[in-house]
């Protein structure tokens, strides 16, 4: 919860649970089996602590104002408590104050969000694959067939005495379970909610088998109206199996009953990130808690990435734009009265949200799995920018790292759109072709005498498919006084490794991926930028702000947790080149078929015109690469059919 007021009342609650008129416990207590504070001193442990937040119930609490660590400071004084402890702190909030006044983070679970972009079925189908949908769907019908769903308003709960007996009850069991803790969700507390001022946005979650009851749940409705906090849950079996089965089937039942009432996501809570994830999570935000203890010293605090060496000077100048500086804050569970649109016309008329942190470490840690990536395990979120495609991730990088009259070096065959926006930002292009039968060496020595600021390698090359010699490029990030940028467009379709292994050794290097191509999400527009992270803060100055929307930033998430379907059209595609490739080396219409790592084919043809307009008529486009490499076009590889149908019109040019 991000009101102060909604944590205040969680504090008396929690008041109330301890039987006292302030929030003083030992830490001990609001362990509840998380073992956030396990490394900590018995005596830190057992000291007694004022909580200045309103753990242990599961919303995060706002990072206090200095002002309002004054006053807890104060309280913790005149109640002779010696420590102080602030829960559940996004660690994306300012926490500048908390550091300040002598409180030291301790890391503990995320907090975990599905949000309802669209039909419950369809937006966990896209999440968590059709297969795990289909167990949540089994699960629910299975446990319906036995269990009664009931929803008692809090604020009724005195006409339902069974109902609030039957909560203590099984938190008492729960906490039995986790280790003997004291329970704190106990009458006292339940009874202070009920009468407290959240009673009106919380409801109890009751289900029944056979009318006794099995489950006990609080969810409360957030005060932007737009989502539900999944407050407290037990489960009164003692089989782990048997409660995970019932908590996943009462999750899936809460995300049709949310999206039902118009609402755009349920807060799990904290929780376990790949658990949590194969219930449909898609936001996970780091937390930290924060404590001042005698003895408890602060840790370092983590420096600020110095900007590149490599920036423009006018990019040295300036800050990230205004709302890229929060681009870590999520606002699911804010009112926005700053961004000036129209509320009335739904979720389109917001603008995207910039907190991409998890989705960052997502796609590093997918792309971690894939043959050729060993090294990437090394790089962070800092070491990552998304763009509005790869392309726009040339433009970018160009404008934040070489001045006007900074040479760039292409190396011809190759992406046109790389000299294209040298010569808007006026930035002398300099060619050096490639050469080579595959057209797979560079002109090193040529490269590294022209001196340039940027020199643009596309590996695996567009048009002709092929790699560059590894070691020829190695020589020219470890020569070169400027920057090397390798364009991996296609990588994923080659059997070569990445050159994003080496991003954590090189500060010149930056490597392009995208998404539009092995990922299958062109419409998405979505580009990551991989560089040391001075590099990247260089790029945010320069970036549009709202460039990634949240459609794609939806698309991204749902199809990087269906990698195994991405990796098997990889395959497809592989196998379907080889069957093109040998099917066009021995056509009568084609003098030779070059080598390919991509999901390409570049091919000389004999009568190039002659096949190029046979292939026009039959309704086949493919790209006419003749004005750069004579004679030759570029393939797509496309479906079975699709690839037969080309082979076709070949022959009929003939």
């Amino acid at each position: 919860m991000r009101r102060s007021a909604d944590i205040d009342a969680l504090q008396q609650v929690l008041s109330a649970a301890l039987g006292s008129p302030d929030p003083v416990c030992a830490l001990a207590r609001l362990d509840q089996g998380t073992g956030a504070f396990a490394a900590l001193d018995t005596t830190v442990l057992e000291r007694p602590t004022l909580v200045g937040g309103g753990s242990p119930y599961h919303p995060t609490s706002p990072a206090p104002t200095r002002h309002a660590l004054d006053e807890l400071v104060r309280r913790a004084e005149t109640l002779g408590v010696p420590q102080i402890l602030v829960p559940n702190v996004r660690r994306c909030d300012d926490t500048g104050a908390l550091r300040a006044a002598g409180l030291v983070p301790i890391a503990t679970e995320s907090e975990c969000v599905v949000r309802l972009t669209g039909e419950v079925d369809e937006v966990l189908r896209t999440r968590v694959g059709a297969e795990r949908l289909d167990d949540l769907r089994r699960r629910d019908r299975e446990i319906s067939a036995e269990v009664t769903w009931e929803r008692i308003p809090l604020s009724e709960l005195d006409g339902s005495p069974w109902a609030r007996d039957a909560f203590v009850t099984l938190h008492r069991r729960q906490a039995e379970r986790h280790g003997g803790h004291d329970n704190l969700y106990n009458a006292e507390a339940l009874d202070a909610l009920a009468h407290g001022p959240l009673a009106k946005r919380t409801e109890m979650l009751i289900h029944r088998e056979q009318g006794a009851v099995v489950q006990a749940g609080l969810l409360t409705t957030s005060h932007n109206g737009r989502g539900i906090y999944s407050l407290a849950q037990a489960i009164d079996h003692d089989d782990p199996a048997a409660r995970d089965d019932l908590f996943a089937a009462s999750m899936y039942r809460l995300y049709l009953h949310a999206r039902r009432s118009g609402l755009e996501w349920v807060h799990l809570g904290r929780g376990d990130i790949p658990r949590m994830r194969r219930l449909g999570a898609d936001l996970f935000v780091p937390l930290d808690h924060w404590l001042r203890a005698p003895g408890l010293a602060s840790p370092e605090a983590a420096a600020e990435h110095p900007l590149s060496e490599y920036a423009a000077p006018p990019v040295t100048g300036v800050p990230v734009p205004g709302p890229a500086r929060f681009r870590q804050v999520p606002r699911f569970d804010t009112i926005d009265l700053s961004s000036n649109t129209n509320p009335f016309l739904g979720a389109a008329g917001e603008y995207p949200h910039l907190d991409t942190t998890e989705l960052a470490d997502t796609y590093l840690a997918t792309i971690a799995t894939l043959p050729g990536h060993e090294g990437v395990a090394a790089l962070s979120a800092d070491h990552l920018l998304f763009s509005s495609g790869s392309v726009d991730g040339v433009m970018l990088l160009l404008a934040a790292l070489a001045s006007p009259g900074e040479r760039v070096c292409v190396t011809p065959p190759t992406f046109p759109l790389y000299g294209h926006f040298a010569h808007l930002l006026r930035l002398p292009v300099v060619e050096v072709p490639l050469h080579g039968d595959d057209l797979s060496r560079l002109d090193t020595e040529r490269i590294l005498a022209a001196d340039p600021r940027v020199t643009i390698l596309c590996d695996p090359n567009n048009p002709a498919g092929t790699r560059l010699d590894p070691e020829q490029v190695h020589e020219l990030v470890v020569r070169g006084r400027g920057l090397v940028v390798i364009d991996e467009a296609y990588v994923e379709f080659s059997e070569q490794p990445s050159y994003a292994r080496l991003i954590a050794r090189h500060d010149n290097l930056i490597v392009l991926r995208t998404l539009s191509k092995a990922w299958g999400l062109a419409g998405a527009r979505c580009g990551i930028a991989l560089a040391q992270p001075g590099i990247i803060e260089a790029l945010r100055r320069v970036q549009v702000p709202f460039g990634f929307t949240n459609a794609s930033q939806h698309a991204v998430r749902d199809r990087l947790t269906d990698v195994r379907r991405v990796v098997a059209g990889i395959r497809r595609i592989r196998a379907e080149r080889d069957r093109m490739a040998a099917a066009l080396t021995g056509h009568p219409a084609v003098a030779r078929v070059f080598p390919s790592e991509t999901n390409f084919l570049f091919v000389r043809l004999h009568k190039h015109e002659r096949v190029m307009d046979q292939l026009r008529g039959a309704g086949i486009v493919v790209a006419d690469t003749g004005r750069v490499v004579p004679d030759t076009c570029r393939i797509t590889i496309g479906d079975r059919r699709a690839n037969t149908a080309l082979l076709e019109a070949l022959s009929a040019a003939l």
